[in-house]
């Protein structure tokens, strides 16, 4: 039977993610910093692997690492743990920044890589990153964390090829607002939010996991019509050919 690692497992996305994996039939490596939690959701799902890890510390991170790598049954890696805050832009303590992109940019980045170098090998397997709708729209929440989520996009993007052609899928899903623990943990509440805009838990995760059925590379649960996405997608790749010439463009002379 094969398995799915999951990071940020104890609660919100990570935790109904497992529980939806579970259903089909995965073995679980639940990874997260409280155990009560972690032990709590692997007696739900009937028995599963516990992994205690923070993943801003460079032992826990190296841990997990080292899993995925060594652990020839995992086939399935979610890379969801990741922290929020809502400080004022030019007001974001040093200390929101450095934990925020050790977990949200470092520590996604380390795992994606080491769970791309197993599945490449094995020619198998699916990366699912989660970013958020932030990495495209990054006027709407701190920037610090629009940029963590703008860069899980582009690595996504960068690795896809070479995924691709060795066996390995790699989807990037870009939620809204959804009803999780993040935001309280940020310092806000969601409930201020227009209820128009704030999509509950169970069907963002279950709108990610049809859209990893589809064979969609990036998921927006909320976007209504797929061709704008696929619109976006054609005009960004449109300019690729003229970003890097030997000469300025006629304006600049």
């Amino acid at each position: 039977m094969d398995k799915a690692l999951v990071t940020g497992a104890s609660t919100g996305i990570g935790k109904a993610y497992a529980q939806r994996l579970a259903r089909r039939g995965y073995k679980l490596v639940l990874v997260a910093r409280n155990r009560a939690r972690l032990e709590a959701l692997a007696a739900e799902l009937g028995g599963a692997e516990v992994l205690v890890a923070d993943l801003t510390q460079e032992a826990d991170l190296t841990a997990v690492e080292q899993k995925l790598e060594s652990d020839p049954e995992i086939s399935f890696f979610l890379n969801n743990a990741g922290i929020a805050t809502v400080e004022r832009h030019l007001e974001t303590s040093v200390e929101t920044i450095e934990k925020l992109i050790a977990l949200n940019v470092t520590a996604a980045t380390r795992l994606c890589l080491a769970a791309g170098r197993a599945f490449t090998a094995q020619k198998r397997g699916t990366i699912v990153n989660m970013a958020s709708i932030v990495a495209l729209n990054p006027e709407r929440f701190n920037a610090v964390y629009s940029g963590s989520k703008a860069y899980l996009l582009a690595l996504s993007h960068a690795l896809t090829r070479d995924l691709t052609e060795n066996g390995v899928t790699i989807q990037t899903v870009l939620p809204g607002a959804v009803r999780t623990e993040i935001w309280e943990r940020a310092g806000t509440n969601i409930d201020k939010l227009p209820p128009e805009r704030v999509m509950e838990l169970d069907e963002m995760v279950d709108a990610a996991l049809k859209g990893l059925d589809m064979g969609e590379r990036i998921t927006i649960p909320s976007l209504p019509d797929a061709q704008d996405l696929a619109d976006a997608e054609a005009a960004r790749l449109k300019l690729s050919p003229n970003l890097s010439r030997n000469y300025p463009a006629a304006r600049y002379r």
